[in-house]
């Protein structure tokens, strides 16, 4: 039996997720979901990861949802399938909020639940010959559980128009509205490019970026309140106390590599 995720760790404590359904497109069903909820968990728990590059194995990124799977979901009560809503859900919240560094590497179809992968992980490159799709209405449904963090990431004028035409729109077209961060030429290419970003993020302090992440969902669309201020005043207090911020100023003053610096 084929593994539907592989996941490995190297030397550097950069771990890599391989959608692994090549033959569908690495389309989900409940047991991707399950495994890739899984592993976004172990992995954020885990204190030797530093970063996760999740990719697609074979010629997609990955087309959504198994269409065997919502043949089932088809005949399933609502409350059936509010169950299995909550858990696509779920995943996508853990993939999220990991507390580890996320960088997608897209290529080929990258459609409805795919896009919602994308939109929740914090760097994204993509093959320029790669497609995207919010197809959902197509089927008579709505992009609904990966619309927040769909919306989080192109906007709302973006998403009304993607949303309601399912139009499939390219690569550059994903970067001028915020889905995607850089294009790479090849899948090759696009992996050299994640080296770049990888070496930048295995020089920053580990604790720090987590709560830099924690950070960004703290002060999104909040109103600039003595509470907000006194919240942001809090965090870089702690910050400056603990032992990362003592180390990482340590090093800045002694021109030394601080001591959390992996070389890529």
């Amino acid at each position: 039996m084929v593994d539907t995720l592989l996941t490995s760790i190297d030397e550097r404590g950069v771990a890599t997720v391989t959608l692994n359904r090549a033959d569908v497109h690495n389309a989900f069903n409940d047991d991707l979901i399950w495994e890739l909820n899984n592993a976004f968990t172990k992995l954020g728990a885990n204190d030797d990861v530093r970063a996760i590059v999740l990719t697609g194995a074979g010629k997609s990124f990955s087309a959504g949802a198994d269409l065997n799977w919502m043949k089932e979901a088809a005949s399933y009560t609502e409350e059936q399938n509010m169950r299995d809503a909550l858990t696509l859900s779920g995943m996508l919240s853990t993939l999220n909020s990991c507390p580890k560094p996320t960088i997608a590497i897209v290529n080929g179809a990258t459609f409805g639940g795919g896009v919602g992968l994308v939109s929740c992980c914090d760097v994204v490159i993509a093959v320029e010959d790669a497609k995207f799709s919010l197809s959902e209405v197509r089927l008579g449904l709505t992009p609904a559980t990966i619309s927040p963090y769909v919306v989080a990431a192109i906007g709302s004028r973006a998403a009304r128009r993607y949303f309601l035409t399912a139009e499939r729109f390219d690569a550059a077209e994903a970067r001028r509205i915020g889905l995607v961060h850089e294009i790479a030429p090849t899948l090759q290419e696009a992996f050299s490019r994640a080296h770049v970003f990888l070496k930048n993020i295995l020089g920053g302090a580990p604790e720090a970026q987590k709560e830099a992440k924690d950070l960004i969902f703290a002060v999104i669309d909040r109103e600039i309140t003595d509470e907000l201020r006194t919240d942001t005043a809090r965090r870089i207090a702690e910050r400056r106390a603990s032992d990362e911020g003592r180390e990482g100023l340590s090093a800045f003053l002694e021109k030394r590599k601080p001591v959390w610096s992996v070389d890529a």
